[in-house]
């Protein structure tokens, strides 16, 4: 169980983060939007406290799923100040209320609940303000990665540790949290600007689809099949709708 929390995120984060520096900063959104945190956090309460409570966390991840978009949304519109700490105040706020404002949309059965995130995600990629991106690269450094998967692991470790105490629903809130993507956009506004911080975000929006196919699929699944198809049936889900997200963003850039 150690060697899991130590080892399969920071694996998963790694290889998310570079193929993010191939590819640019949207990509790097996008790719990140898969469940790299918090899936190996459902999977490790899954095999520790049981199929029931890894699909109780995945209907609140779906929750949380809502807060992510808040992030999006917070840290865009604040990033006009001009600084990055305010921005990302204004992103963790977007999270938080957006979190809360679906805990009454999070008693919905799950159909209905992913056709509420499905308009509320799109809403905000509408809402999101259109900032110009030009070539530029950002240079993260040599720590960047290395910080990124411990700033990973200990996420999932902690959100483990606490899981039994804060429940399953808070549980999967917390993993939501874009940990990941909040590095990632803080690093892009820092070196390069707005623009580049606001590719980010909107990547992670249209990969966000992914994130909740996974839970979705994982919550109906995990207890009826167990944790491996579960697991194997919602990754399954989270590749064919990135797979979607992908051919939708190569469209995009070939326009360009």
């Amino acid at each position: 169980m150690l060697a899991l929390k130590l080892v399969l995120p920071p694996t998963l984060i790694a290889g998310a983060s570079l193929a993010g520096r191939r590819w640019g900063p949207r990509f790097s959104g996008w790719i990140v939007a898969l469940p790299l945190v918090s899936g190996p956090v459902v999977f490790i309460l899954a095999l520790d406290q049981g199929t029931s409570f890894a699909a109780a966390t995945a209907h609140g991840s779906l929750t949380g799923a809502a807060g992510q978009a808040g992030f999006c949304l917070g840290y865009a519109w604040s990033e006009r100040a001009g600084r990055w700490p305010a921005a990302l105040a204004g992103g963790v706020l977007g999270f938080v209320l957006g979190a809360l404002g679906f805990q009454l949309a999070g008693r919905l059965p799950v159909a209905a609940l992913v056709a509420t995130l499905v308009v509320w995600i799109s809403l905000t990629l509408s809402l999101m303000p259109v900032v110009p991106v030009d070539g530029a690269k950002v240079s993260f450094g040599r720590w960047d990665i290395p910080w990124r998967m411990m700033t990973g692991t200990v996420v999932v470790v902690a959100i483990t540790q606490v899981a039994p105490a804060v429940g399953p629903r808070f549980s999967g809130v917390l993993a939501a949290f874009p940990v990941v993507t909040a590095v990632l956009t803080v690093f892009a506004h820092r070196l390069v600007g707005g623009f580049e911080a606001n590719a980010v975000l909107r990547g992670l929006l249209l990969g966000m689809f992914s994130f909740v196919a996974f839970y979705a699929v994982l919550e109906l699944t995990v207890e009826r099949v167990g944790i491996v198809g579960g697991f194997s049936a919602a990754g399954a889900a989270a590749v064919a709708t990135q797979v979607l997200g992908a051919a939708i963003l190569s469209r995009r850039a070939t326009r360009r």
